[in-house]
């Protein structure tokens, strides 16, 4: 059984739009594979919209413990340097290269922050 969010994951759909078409909480692989082989026409048209620049989804991995979650991207999350989970310490990543500015983004997914290593 593979539950509502995963689904969306597979089907590269918002969480909120498989509920809104009554996805349901739980469905066997048999349902999901008629699902994506026979998608219904909303479905179709939420693929055919989309341009492709951001993705629905995206997997947030931590740098240090490899600890991954997938979560929605914001608009405004910058390209990150490298992310780690909000419980570890700065040392443990490596250091900033020589003439970087190092910028610490909290926020990123339910347990991420995201590291950004720009020129001043």
């Amino acid at each position: 059984m593979i539950t509502r969010r995963e689904a969306a994951l597979r089907l590269d759909i918002p969480l909120e739009m498989a509920r809104r078409h009554d996805i349901p909480t739980r469905m066997s692989e048999a349902q999901f594979t008629e699902l994506e082989t026979n998608p219904p026409a909303w479905l179709v048209q939420s693929r055919a919209n989309r341009t492709g620049k951001r993705p629905v989804w995206a997997q947030l991995t931590c740098t240090v413990c490899g600890f991954t979650e997938a979560a929605r991207p914001k608009k405004w999350w910058p390209a990150f340097t490298y992310l780690t989970c909000d419980w570890h310490a700065a040392d443990e990543l490596p250091p900033a290269a020589d003439g970087m500015y190092r910028s610490e983004i909290d926020g990123i997914g339910s347990r991420f922050v995201g590291i950004v290593d720009e020129k001043p």
